[in-house]
């Protein structure tokens, strides 16, 4: 076979200078038996020997052996050493013209080439797209997209592998396939071919490429591809097609409009067949597509259009379904269970129904399974839920009754960052206008101690900042000398003056209110921290900073009159010049931060005795739902 290889490669080289054609298609034949019986040691000895310099003046739509040629070129091809030397040969531009025949075994021989140089090589793409040859491969699908003819099915298949290699982990070329439209044309196929297993697969694949792009998004939304891929998931009895059209309805259901399209074509229907058929099984296999499917139904959940069509005022069957996995005893079925109870608690409607339906109590439920080792994205999503669901008014005091703060306190010793954040968040939320229940955690040490050491967690930035607004929430809450002790002997203050400096309006305000209550309710005890922690020259600071927003100016005066009563906090004041400061916040546009400038400037006076100190400070602390992140406004402000 080599003796023979050698013979037609010196063959190839003088029948190609001197014309002779029946010599090259006898060589050209031999050199495909010679790949097919060792394709990577023939490609060397053609590399070697200088052949493929020899292939552009063989490829001609007039020229018999081209189809051979460009077989060749396509075999060699699958060899990641000779797609470079295919460029630099010269090979593209040819092989791009030759899109441009009829003849249907040059096309589908160009298409195996181009595509298979294409093939994670970015010189390969680079000069096709030079060429121009994308451009060309689209515009064939398109035109014979309709065609069910088997010849034409295979062509299409080869041309949409060839756009697949183009464009594979290359963001810029799928936007070009994009902008040329490849999207719809790629769903009719799959509607006009759902027959043809190779060529729905290709575009499978296809889609899998081009969905990862958020330009696609729209354009898919355009089309039926929902329809589509619903269509013949419910045809696949195979896991590994099924898979595949996992794979592109992921990245698809990121989409809202594309989410609720899915629901409409009855993709949830699936998922949960899917789910019941794999969740008593092992195998690795139904394992895998248990977690797929109900990973999917939480993303489909995801979308507000979506979530409530499948609510369905608390009597959907899918809703009903959904929560059937909470108390399951697959881990898989929990977490999911739980990441949808905590997306159908996006509203105040759904969250105070699910309350009032039980649905608290599977939670909590869940989560006792969980205290010991258990599972953490099971634990944060449960969280998740109750988190959500504490947030309208009426249910905080309902699930405090349940015993939910008990329960979250549980997780106190977790050392997973997601845990703590989550359970911050949630305790946060339950105490919120609930002042016996505020006081009640407010006055618990190891708690208190527990926030003070989180709030020093830099690494863990969520839950720092998490632990600094419960730790203010619940001394703003209890409105309690108790819990302002607490915090005192825990620590807390220094963090509550750092915290006032965040980059974030709500929680300097938060921070700001709290350290008024504290110097209302036990100035004396926190003195001493005060004037550690450089509470003054916080204050000045943000009284001198030309970014602070009214409310944060007004506050900060409120706390100013605050310690007054303090003789060493009141030193620091007057060595500060806070009159200077305050005087000029007198011609403030905003009213109310002048007048309080007035009031707070004859309170720095150094004529006065240093003993004005407010009972409480003067902030509403109207209840707004935390997702909107309103700032506490004092309550001349809001007018």
């Amino acid at each position: 076979m080599a003796d023979n290889l050698s013979e037609a490669l010196k063959t190839l080289k003088l029948s190609s200078a001197d014309g002779a054609s029946d010599s090259v298609e006898g060589c050209l034949d031999c050199l495909l038996k010679a790949l097919a019986h060792n394709n990577v040691e023939t490609s060397e000895k053609i590399q070697e020997m200088g052949v493929l310099a020899m292939m552009p003046a063989l490829l001609s739509a007039q020229n018999s052996c081209t189809p051979k040629v460009a077989n060749i070129i396509a075999e060699v091809a699958k060899n990641e050493f000779m797609r470079s030397p295919c460029v630099e040969a010269g090979l593209i531009p040819p092989l791009v013209q030759l899109l441009n025949c009829k003849d249907q075994e040059i096309l589908l021989q160009t298409g195996r080439a181009l595509g298979n140089i294409c093939y994670d090589s970015h010189e390969g793409r680079s000069a096709v797209d030079a060429a121009g040859g994308a451009q060309i491969v689209a515009e064939h699908i398109k035109s014979q997209a309709e065609s069910t003819d088997p010849a034409t099915g295979k062509l299409l298949t080869v041309f949409c592998g060839m756009l697949m290699n183009y464009s594979n982990d290359n963001d810029s070329l799928q936007a070009q396939l994009i902008s040329m439209g490849v999207i719809p044309t790629l769903v009719r196929l799959l509607g006009v071919h759902s027959q043809n297993t190779a060529l729905t697969e290709m575009c499978l694949i296809a889609f899998g490429n081009l969905a990862e792009l958020e330009s696609s998004k729209e354009q898919f939304a355009s089309t039926n591809i929902a329809e589509e891929l619903v269509r013949l998931f419910r045809k696949q009895a195979e896991h590994e097609k099924k898979e595949m059209i996992f794979e592109v309805l992921a990245p698809l259901a990121e989409n809202d409009v594309i989410k609720l399209q899915l629901v409409d074509a009855g993709l949830v229907e699936c998922l949960l067949e899917v789910v019941a058929q794999t969740v008593d099984s092992d195998r690795e296999e139904d394992v895998a597509q248990l977690k797929t499917a109900s990973d999917l139904m939480v993303l489909l959940l995801l979308g507000d259009e979506s979530m409530q069509k499948l609510f369905e005022g608390g009597k959907g069957s899918v809703f009903q379904r959904v929560l059937s996995w909470v108390p399951s005893n697959n881990h898989q079925l929990q977490l999911a269970g739980a990441l949808a109870i905590a997306n159908f608690a996006r509203n105040d409607g759904n969250c105070i129904h699910m309350v009032d339906t039980g649905i608290v109590q599977k939670l909590l439920e869940l989560l006792d399974r969980h205290v010991e080792e258990g599972n953490v994205t099971v634990q944060h999503a449960a969280l998740s839920a109750l988190r959500n669901l504490a947030i309208p008014v009426v249910n905080k005091s309902k699930m405090l009754l349940a015993g939910v703060s008990d329960v979250v306190l549980k997780f106190l010793k977790s050392e997973m960052p997601p845990v703590q954040f989550k359970l911050l968040g949630t305790l946060r939320m339950l105490i919120d206008t609930q002042a016996d229940a505020a006081e009640q955690l407010g006055t618990n040490t190891k708690l208190v101690e527990r926030l003070v050491e989180w709030c020093e967690a830099k690494d863990h930035a969520g839950v720092m900042g998490e632990s600094n607004r419960l730790l203010s929430a619940l001394i703003r809450h209890s409105k309690s000398k108790d819990v302002v002790r607490t915090v005192i002997q825990g620590g807390g203050v220094k963090h509550l003056v750092t915290m006032a400096t965040s980059e974030h309006m709500i929680m300097q305000n938060e921070a700001l209110v709290a350290l008024g209550l504290i110097a209302a309710l036990d100035l004396d005890c926190a003195e001493k921290d005060f004037v550690g922690a450089n509470l003054v020259q916080v204050l000045h600071k943000l009284l001198t900073d030309e970014h602070s927003a009214p409310e944060i100016k007004y506050n900060s005066m409120i706390l100013i009159c605050s310690i007054m009563g303090s003789e060493p906090l009141h030193k620091e004041v007057q060595s500060l010049a806070f009159i200077d400061v305050v005087s000029k916040l007198r011609s403030h546009e905003n009213k109310t931060v002048a007048h309080q400038a007035s009031l707070t400037e004859q309170s720095c006076c150094p004529l006065r005795i240093p003993c004005y100190r407010l009972s409480k400070p003067s902030v509403c602390s109207a209840q707004r739902r935390d997702t909107q992140s309103r700032p506490y406004f004092v309550d001349s402000l809001l007018q």
